[in-house]
């Protein structure tokens, strides 16, 4: 649910009302509805209207606020009978990442909804059933989503249409830290941010606390699309605006925050955005007979690129080259190919010195911030910039880690998270349904 500062003040202008209204009759402990023998009682009623009312939630409220708190119960009960908990940590974390969406502390948010009437249990309970039940799903169902390679590779690919629609321009800081260290890191990030006042500052500050490798150009990314930010980001970006600083998301590997520079509506994927991975098997003859039988030949057993290895192997290594580039610096003659081809095909309409160059599409992919080094492959070692001066009792920044940042786009393992997350809330949907058509729901 999108909440900003704008909808907090209206909804809690339109909670007033509520106040006075019809509902308040309710506002005691007797119980309205009881969802397996559990009771919800009119003032926990009263209490999610008001909540609902303060963020504007779209729809019949009461209606919302009674389907939210009979699903709430349902929740729960599932969570017992798999006997899963959540540790009081999880819930501020919770509680912390709400509030954000309005850049609002957990005690800034609070106050303000307490104003309204909502108590601060009302906003907990809230919170806490939302992530009760994402453990429950991930237990029952989490082992048995299978996401493979391919699928991976589908969901990157421009086939997708990843890369498509709005794009952003951002500088970048992402503060490494361990799971249990989020919340201290987000405190800190929280006290850095309200002393930044405008880019230069923000850039000083990713030299010396970033681990993205943008933090050698002061956290600065190019034009890239909005999809390569975790949803939770693409959200604070967008509720923050043009020119405004995010509040602390927490991220895989630490907490991140940005400085919004552009942001524009999109819509087709950009080739400045564009890189291609292709491979190049030189075949020595030209484009001889026999040089052309041998590039059918190849045709057949080449599925993708990862096949050519085996093909090539015991020739001269420099007869198979794989690149990944930008598409601006393909050279001129591959590119016009490679625009031909899909993945995994294969053209032999071009030659270089003397041999017929069998070239196939290995992947196609629209992720990157223009202008962005690629990401380097996995074990590679990242060249670290010379250490800053430091003032004395100064911490030295952290090492650059080339899976943290988003001018690359997403990292397989972040692609494998949104595609589990996705498999989660359907097979979520379904067993909520089951379970509320189950459940013996009474009102007195």
């Amino acid at each position: 649910m999108r909440i900003s500062l704008t909808t907090l003040a209206a909804g809690l202008l339109l909670a007033g009302a509520v106040l006075a209204g019809p509902a308040a009759a309710q506002s005691d402990f007797s119980a309205v509805i009881t969802v397996n023998g559990r009771a919800i009682t009119g003032f926990e009623l009263d209490q999610r209207i008001k909540f609902l009312t303060v963020l504007r939630a779209p729809g019949d409220i009461p209606a919302l606020a009674e389907q939210g708190l009979i699903e709430d119960r349902i929740r729960t009960d599932a969570a017992r009978r798999e006997g899963v908990t959540v540790t009081p940590e999880q819930i501020n974390a919770g509680v912390a990442e709400f509030a954000a969406r309005a850049n609002l502390t957990p005690e800034e948010f609070v106050e303000a909804i307490g104003q309204a009437g909502v108590a601060p249990e009302t906003f907990r309970d809230f919170v806490a059933a939302g992530i009760i039940w994402r453990e429950v799903v991930r237990k029952k169902f989490g082992n048995r989503i299978v996401i493979t390679d391919a699928e991976i590779d589908a969901a990157m690919s421009v086939t997708a249409n990843r890369g498509a629609g709005p794009r952003v321009l951002l500088s970048e800081i992402v503060m490494p830290a361990a799971q249990t260290e989020l919340q201290r890191t987000g405190r800190k990030a929280a006290e850095l941010i309200e002393g930044l006042r405008g880019e230069a500052d923000f850039a000083r500050l990713a030299e010396r606390v970033s681990a993205a490798p943008s933090r050698v150009d002061g956290g600065r990314l190019g034009w890239m699309p909005l999809t390569n930010l975790p949803p939770a980001a693409r959200q604070a970006v967008l509720q923050s605006g043009q020119g405004a600083i995010t509040p602390p998301i927490a991220v895989p590997g630490g907490i991140a925050f940005f400085l919004v520079r552009g942001l524009t509506e999109g819509g087709e994927i950009q080739p400045g955005n564009t890189i291609v991975d292709y491979a190049q098997l030189l075949i020595p003859g030209g484009r001889s007979e026999a040089a052309l039988a041998e590039a059918e030949r190849i045709r057949g057993r080449a599925d993708s690129c990862d096949d050519l290895y085996a093909i090539a192997r015991g020739r001269p290594a420099e007869q198979l080259v794989r690149e990944s580039r930008p598409l601006p610096q393909v050279p001129a003659d591959i590119a016009a190919e490679l625009a031909t081809l899909d993945e995994g095909e294969a053209s032999t309409a071009l030659t270089r010195g003397g041999s017929l160059v069998f070239l196939m599409l290995c992947a196609r992919s629209a992720v990157a911030a223009e202008g962005a080094s690629l990401r380097p492959r996995a074990g590679t070692e990242v060249e670290q910039p010379p250490a800053p001066v430091l003032a004395e009792g100064e911490d030295p920044p952290p090492r650059i880690d080339p899976d943290l940042g988003y001018g690359t786009g997403p990292t397989r393992d972040i692609v494998r998270a949104e595609l589990v997350n996705q498999r989660l809330n359907k097979l979520s949907e379904g067993y909520l349904a089951e379970l509320v058509a189950d459940a013996v729901i009474t009102r007195p």
